[in-house]
């Protein structure tokens, strides 16, 4: 493991000269990837430079009281040397964890796609919960959220609704929630008070880089038209929606938010990028199926997570076997204690295919 970290101490050297010299600050490109790297890096080196001024502490102490007379010295090195050895053997576990592969979409910001299953206007109305459960969780994080693109319901839900989340930390957090989430509790509109159970699904695309998806123009098809719900008269009496279609993969996009349609177009090519950084992603992940196999649920939006069972207040995720009885809690965006599980058992799970 110290000759990896030396070699990771070594090129975080390097790119810090790097980053200072005027070529490469000329090259906005060049300078941005190696300050993400740098990024990355920054707090295992400082982890190593830590773990490295404590192994030489430790080799002090031992050299002294093997010379040392007085004994109450010696008790006082003996009880220094077991503290330096446990702090060490907890750096260690650390560094291992920082070592291990990293989420080749880490650091990216995401577009959320929240879709309402079965259920009917019940599923709606949960579309609507969620939203704002994540909303709130990023509001408290400080994270920036945008609206993308909302299909709403008669009763105030939301046939589909999409949303970008923009942090550094973001995809780390919030990628355990693809998949399906299902809802069990009396609706407002179920006179004889008989629980229901709907289903919505979530999807968490990594936010796709300026150079990472090309897309040639000619593969897509631009559609414009009136648009309709919220968003005023001035919205429905211009043709600022937008439908954009990918040809190759029959991908459909539309945006309709904002009463600017060069805007509605921005913002559906940012949802088309996405997905087809989506679709790359699986493609690769299907080919590395050890990788998969680690991982704390498929991250397919097809497989059922999460149960949200407000009778008895409870909140369930499959994947981990965990049960928090606090559901009002958790949704008003009180999610973090979920979430740091979910992280704690990938970590477990990686650490299991390289001990």
């Amino acid at each position: 493991m110290e000759g990896k970290l030396d070699s990771i101490k070594v090129r975080f050297e390097e790119i810090e000269r790097q980053l200072s010299d005027p070529d490469t600050i000329a090259d906005q490109k060049m300078f941005r990837e190696l300050n993400k790297e740098h990024s990355q890096l920054s707090p295992v080196v400082t982890r190593y430079n830590e773990y490295l001024n404590l192994a030489k502490s430790l080799k002090d102490s031992k050299e002294l009281i093997v010379t040392e007379k007085d004994p109450e010295m010696k008790e006082m090195l003996q009880e220094e040397i077991a503290d330096l050895e446990q702090k060490i053997s907890d750096l260690n576990e650390k560094l291992l964890i920082m070592l291990l592969p990293k989420d080749p979409n880490s650091g990216k910001d995401v577009i959320m796609e929240i879709r309402a299953g079965t259920g009917g206007d019940e599923a709606a109305l949960f579309v609507a919960d969620l939203f704002r459960m994540y909303t709130r969780y990023a509001e408290v994080k400080g994270w920036k959220v945008e609206l993308l693109e909302a299909n709403t319901n008669e009763l105030g839900g939301y046939k589909e609704v999409s949303f970008s989340i923009k942090s550094q930390e973001v995809y780390d957090h919030l990628k355990f929630e693809s998949g399906v989430h299902r809802v069990q509790r009396v609706p407002e509109t179920e006179a004889s008070g008989r629980i229901h159970t709907s289903a919505v699904t979530v999807a968490v695309l990594p936010e796709a880089e300026e150079d990472e998806i090309d897309i040639d123009p000619n593969d897509i098809r631009t559609d414009v038209y009136r648009s309709s719900g919220h968003g005023g008269q001035s919205v429905n009496t211009t043709d600022s929606a937008v439908r954009i279609t990918h040809i190759p993969t029959g991908m459909v996009v539309t945006c309709q938010d904002e009463k600017s349609q060069i805007k509605n177009k921005a913002k559906a090519l940012r949802v088309l990028k996405a997905r087809l950084l989506e679709k790359m992603t699986d493609e690769r992940m299907a080919k590395e199926s050890e990788m998969r196999r680690s991982q704390v649920g498929s991250g397919d939006r097809s497989e059922r997570i999460r149960t949200y069972n407000y009778p008895q207040s409870r909140m369930t995720d499959h994947r981990i076997g965990l049960t928090l009885y606090s559901l009002d809690k958790v949704m008003e965006g009180e999610i973090n204690d979920i979430i740091e599980a979910l992280k704690k058992a990938e970590i477990d799970a990686l650490l299991k295919t390289i001990k």
